[in-house]
């Protein structure tokens, strides 16, 4: 089994991790560079070793990390989400210094990695995409014969993008000249690769992923699907588990058709299939060769804890349920609490906590790396905590989140919390059918007042006294 893990990122995810080792008797190492001296993750952790004063090049430097973790005597590495989770070369350099990488291989990462690639093998699989261009485009007028076939609206795609970035809607050729350099030009800067392909727009569907485990011993299997089709410009903003909006007949057919999808790439350990729905119609969109941000909900629905899973299929141990044996029970919501304001165009609201109080009762969860007192800094993603939510029905689980949201105090910065309650409380959102739209097309729920209390009103005049040197 393994002995010591070095967990290669940052924040919630690190601490999600740390806690993990814990239970199952293995020593943590974290890494951190100057901004995240103080973080949580660092304090969890049983080590921690500073990687420079650089916000961000300590942690996107995998021969560095992985030579840390050889002279720490880790004998294995979890990359988290983001920064290098999906980095192919991170896994390589794993395998050659003899860590085990607790991902998938990275034959696989750099495949599915690569969405014309991941295109061509779901369609050797069986497994329905969406109309797009056979392989990446050659030129703006190769594009615009694509579009015509297609029929517009299209989606310009960044092939080895991810997160949201890299894409741009084109709805007519007029956009599309305008996006096809802008597109290039993102591609290039985040991912390093100019490679861009196109594909045709689906209007305001569902998106639908589905949680995957598989080991090396040829066990494959899914712990049902999370509707993320609360979004804005392709930034999950609220996650549902499962969907309240699919079928059995559907919820059956995602899950089978994730698990062939795993199959076909011979995917080892746990990773997301993502989906989109229109009507009847299923459509491949990606996979995820990672944890995802949104794991926790399905723990809460299935109770398996998906970061477990991930340490012992790493160390060679088969799976410990198979599909018979999982099921579901409940609803569970998971709500990004961003450092942001909803009502200015979501910048990020960067800065010190004041005062934080985690919400708790029944069916409450909290994933956090910050504290009253601690400082969020500008250089990483906004968001600072995720709240969980779990009810039996429906219902109860919207009555229960729009409690928790209410709980919470996060002051010092300003949080997409109020507008996640506004969001709650719409008719379409509770009626649970709902789609990637749904956001764009109720603006009015920005529409919100934030009324504080005393109490709050002191605090806040408190914390900008103490701001400014005092009196």
């Amino acid at each position: 089994m393994i002995k010591k893990v070095l967990i290669a990122n940052r924040g919630e995810i690190a601490v999600r991790i740390a806690r993990a080792c814990a239970e199952m008797g293995i020593r943590s190492v974290a890494i951190y560079t100057e901004p995240d001296r103080y973080s949580l993750h660092v304090k969890r952790a049983d080590e921690a070793y500073r990687l420079g004063d650089d916000p961000l090049a300590g942690y996107l430097n995998p021969h560095r990390i992985v030579n840390l973790a050889v002279e720490t005597g880790c004998d294995a590495l979890h990359p988290g989400y983001g920064f290098l989770a999906e980095n192919a070369e991170l896994a390589r350099v794993c395998q050659q210094r003899g860590i085990a990488f607790i991902g998938p291989a990275p034959e696989v990462i750099s495949a599915m990695g690569d969405k014309t690639e991941a295109r061509r093998a779901m369609i050797a699989a069986g497994v329905p995409v969406t109309p797009g261009s056979e392989g990446n485009l050659a030129s703006l007028e190769q594009a615009r014969a694509e579009a015509t076939r297609l029929g517009y609206p299209v989606m310009l795609k960044a092939t080895s993008g991810g997160g949201g970035r890299g894409i741009r809607r084109c709805d007519n050729e007029t956009e599309l000249e305008r996006n096809y350099e802008r597109v290039i030009s993102e591609a290039t800067k985040a991912f390093g690769s100019a490679e861009v392909f196109l594909e045709k727009f689906i209007v305001d569907p569902r998106h639908i992923e589905v949680q995957i485990l598989a080991d090396r011993h040829g066990n494959t299997v899914h712990l049902f699907e999370r509707d993320c089709s609360i979004q804005r410009r392709n930034q999950k903003l609220i996650e549902i588990a499962p969907s309240p909006q699919l079928t059995p007949e559907q919820r059956q057919r995602v899950g089978e058709l994730a698990v062939r999808a795993a199959q076909a790439v011979g995917y080892e350990n746990a990773g997301t299939v993502e989906f989109l729905l229109s009507g009847e119609d299923i459509y491949f969109m990606e996979m995820n060769t990672r944890i995802q941000v949104e794991h926790t909900i399905t723990e809460q629905i299935t109770g398996i804890d998906v970061v477990r899973e991930q340490i012992r299929i790493a160390a060679g141990l088969p799976l410990s349920y198979r599909q018979e044996e999982i099921s579901h029970r409940g609803f569970a919501l998971q709500f990004r609490i961003n450092a942001e304001d909803p009502q200015n165009d979501f910048l990020p609201s960067f800065g010190k906590i004041s005062r934080y109080y985690a919400p708790g009762g029944p069916g409450v969860r909290v994933d956090t790396a910050i504290y009253t007192g601690y400082t969020i800094p500008p250089y990483f993603d906004s968001m600072c905590l995720k709240l969980v939510v779990w009810g039996l029905r429906w219902d109860e689980a919207l009555e229960r989140s729009i409690r928790a949201l209410d709980d919470m105090r996060v002051q010092g910065v300003k949080t997409t919390a109020a507008y996640y309650q506004q969001i709650l409380q719409h008719e379409v959102f509770r009626s649970g059918q709902f789609d990637t739209g749904f956001v764009d097309r109720y603006p009015e729920l920005l529409n919100y007042s934030n009324k504080r209390g005393p109490e709050e009103i002191a605090l806040a005049i408190a914390a900008a006294i103490a701001a400014h040197g005092g009196l």
